[in-house]
């Protein structure tokens, strides 16, 4: 219940919910003063078209991933071991026996560090913590953290090693906090930090903060992929990107307020 209160206010920040919101207000205004009312209901109306479309989704998404760029050698990063952070799970995978899985995001995040794990031979540490632990352990249920579902996967789909398992971290900072704990304890400093492109600028400060040297390892660009007219076309994909972009820019915002 805390988690659903904490995420609520989150949420009327971030499209759709705040359009939405501000489409409601407008109507609730129409009939005092038709013209602030028009003129609120439509701005929002137009901007969750907008921003529904890959294209319009573009103008956010690109300032975040020109803040990295690809990793091109990671054999010569001078890096001591590969962190992965989790994304999301879908829970209780029929398919997989009732397991919890990671979601597609991290599915494409993990398949990124295998690739480098492959190339580099460096130790891999995963991320992730539990966010529904109290109610699990309330349940009676054997606690499973995103790290455990991250870990499975490497090692039984993709074939690599994993040294380390963070299984306590809720946000991006306790990512970097935990994990640089586990680290520092076998004298590593420099890692490869995988993350999606969107997120890297954030995970990056939230590591640097946390003591170890970051060498970019991104993955999933969606920027320059919205150059057809079908990118003007609104589809629930464009108005994740746009979620998802403006959730990691206010983070930025918030970061460097904190700082």
């Amino acid at each position: 219940m805390l988690d659903l209160l904490d995420a609520i206010p989150r949420a009327l920040f971030l499209p759709p919910a705040s359009l939405f919101l501000a489409i409601a207000i407008g109507l609730l205004l129409w009939r005092r003063w038709p013209r602030a009312g028009r003129i609120v209901a439509g701005t929002g109306l137009a901007a969750l078209a907008f921003l529904s479309t890959n294209a319009g989704a573009g103008f956010f998404v690109r300032p975040l991933e020109r803040m990295t760029a690809p990793l091109l050698a990671p054999e010569r990063a001078g890096a001591q071991a590969i962190v992965v952070l989790a994304a999301g799970r879908l829970q209780q995978a029929p398919e997989y026996g009732g397991h919890d899985i990671p979601d597609y995001t991290g599915l494409a995040r993990l398949r990124y560090a295998a690739h480098l794990q492959r190339r580099t031979a460096l130790p891999l540490l995963v991320s992730g913590g539990d966010p529904s632990a109290s109610a699990a352990t309330a349940a009676g249920k054997p606690r499973y953290a995103m790290a455990d579902a991250m870990a499975t996967a490497l090692r039984g789909d993709f074939g690599v090693p994993v040294r380390w398992t963070e299984d306590r971290s809720r946000t991006t900072a306790e990512n970097a906090h935990f994990s640089a704990a586990l680290l520092r304890r076998d004298g590593v400093r420099r890692v490869l930090l995988v993350t999606d492109a969107m997120h890297m600028a954030r995970s990056r400060e939230a590591f640097q903060r946390a003591g170890l040297e970051v060498v970019d390892a991104p993955t999933m660009f969606f920027g320059d992929q919205a150059k057809s007219l079908g990118a003007w076309v609104p589809s629930a994909e464009g108005m994740r990107r746009s979620w998802y972009a403006v959730y990691e820019l206010l983070g930025l915002v918030w970061y460097r307020l904190r700082s």
